[in-house]
């Protein structure tokens, strides 16, 4: 049964039990220095970092991950999987070594939780890129291609979709050029397996793809050849993804009798940015009318096979990254993102390993809506308030027993010149009902911790 969380706080950037400001931080059975300025790692998501839902042979998301894996070694064996990365990561890894611009808003402590200058919870599963393509430069691996599945961590808002943890899997491949082109004759070779797999699909998959070079230029080191035949290989290593997890919602909707099943799965490729790949796409599938967005991916930039210590000029590669958990709350028809982290039997009776099939809801329990309004401190702006600090505070007082959270109203006063906010929290478990008195505490924690966090004066 879950229980208020009342005993934490974030307070000028580091970690408060009960009043008492801690100078280290223990994850993961280590210890880490935390310092007053980028500290903001609070002990309710140090909590989650020994969860490892992907690693759960029956778990929604540990389903998914297990079949990528499968089918992606399916056609010549080629990647390692790593799992069992720890979150803890340093800045360099995270940011640094894929080239993200010292700007960018991923780094922001607004985004991502620090556990010091030095280091951070990743952000992504991009942050093991460089060290495992270091195990394939010092042929300390055999495979030419590497699957990381992790859990990422990133401060954000609070409703159905969105949940503070949650798992990527990255895959990348490998090529190394020689003198004779031997590369590329491996690439011609796997390229026809995976297209001759693709042909034996039973979800045949219709694709649209604009695969100009119009704002999407390939990078001036590989010949036309390598561009396109990297491309090819990356498209249809994804698109075998796809067809082979949706064949397998496809056969849950027949067993469970559904009329109306596509006899294909149209797709359609868009170009994209990213740091760390040039040229990049996005792919998305055309599945109950609408156009989902499930995988990044591109041709990996040479900076960052350079800094796993490759030659320049001396390799291509491609990479992919995909959400496990929103791709498990589409398939398996999860509705709210928080119970992937129920340890209700309810839940997790009703998945078993390698199959996909639609969640079964077991309890509706009612929600109750609290507003939280105030006024600013005298000279600050509404931008001198992230809602992910205000968001963070919700999380750590009330846990999963938020449902959402919502700034519904800011304005300024014209006569008195303060600026006003005001949030709209639903207080709702996915496992029992709340009385009012319990919302209650937890409504006075929130507003207790608002108050001596940014100073701000409850209307």
């Amino acid at each position: 049964m879950l229980k208020p969380r009342l005993v934490y706080s974030t307070w000028k950037g580091s970690i408060r039990l009960y009043g008492v400001t801690s100078k280290t931080v223990k994850i993961c059975g280590k210890c880490y220095g935390a310092d007053d300025k980028m500290t903001n790692v609070t002990q309710s998501i140090i909590d989650l970092t020994g969860r490892s839902l992907h690693l759960q042979k029956c778990h929604p998301v540990g389903i998914l991950r297990e079949a990528i894996e499968t089918r992606l070694n399916s056609t010549d064996n080629a990647f390692k999987s790593y799992n069992k990365f720890e979150p803890v990561v340093s800045v360099y890894d995270n940011f640094d070594s894929l080239g993200f611009p010292i700007n960018h808003p991923g780094r922001s402590k607004s985004d991502t939780y620090y556990i010091n200058s030095d280091t951070l919870l990743r952000t992504h599963t991009s942050a093991h890129e460089t060290e495992c393509f270091s195990q394939i430069h010092q042929a300390k691996e055999t495979k030419p291609g590497f699957l990381i599945s992790a859990d990422v961590y990133r401060r954000d808002e609070i409703d159905r979709t969105h949940y503070p943890v949650f798992h990527q899997m990255e895959g990348c491949r490998v090529w190394k050029r020689g003198l004779q082109n031997e590369h590329i004759d491996q690439l011609q070779k796997s390229l026809a397996i995976l297209q001759s797999q693709l042909a034996q699909q039973k979800t045949k998959i219709v694709i649209e793809d604009d695969d100009s070079i119009e704002g999407n230029p390939a990078q001036a080191y590989m010949s036309d050849i390598e561009v396109n035949l990297c491309s090819q290989h990356l498209k249809r290593s994804v698109e075998l993804v796809i067809s082979e997890i949706f064949e397998k919602k496809l056969e849950s909707m027949r067993r469970e009798g559904t009329l109306k099943l596509p006899s294909e799965l149209k797709c359609r490729w868009i170009k994209a940015y990213f740091p760390w790949t040039a040229p990049s796409w996005e792919i998305e599938v055309w599945w109950q009318g609408d156009w989902l967005e499930l995988c990044g991916c591109g041709i990996v930039q040479q900076e960052v096979l350079k800094r796993a210590g490759f030659e320049p000029n001396s390799t291509i590669s491609w990479a992919f990254g995909l959400g496990l958990d929103r791709l498990a709350m589409l398939l398996f028809e999860i509705p709210d993102i928080r119970l992937f982290w129920t340890q209700d039997e309810r839940f997790h009776n009703q998945f078993q390993r390698g199959v996909i099939d639609s969640f079964r809801p077991y309890s509706k329990y009612p929600g109750s809506t609290r507003d939280v309004a105030f006024w600013l401190p005298p000279g600050k702006n509404f931008d001198d308030i992230h809602t992910n600090d205000v968001m963070e505070i919700v999380r750590n007082v009330a846990g999963d027993l938020v449902e959402n959270v919502k700034l519904v109203d800011q304005f300024t006063h014209p006569k008195k010149d303060k600026k006003s906010q005001c949030y709209r929290i639903n207080y709702q478990s996915m496992d029992r009902n709340l009385t009012n008195s319990e919302v209650n505490e937890l409504q006075k924690e929130v507003v207790k911790q608002l108050i001596n966090e940014f100073d701000v004066e409850i209307r």
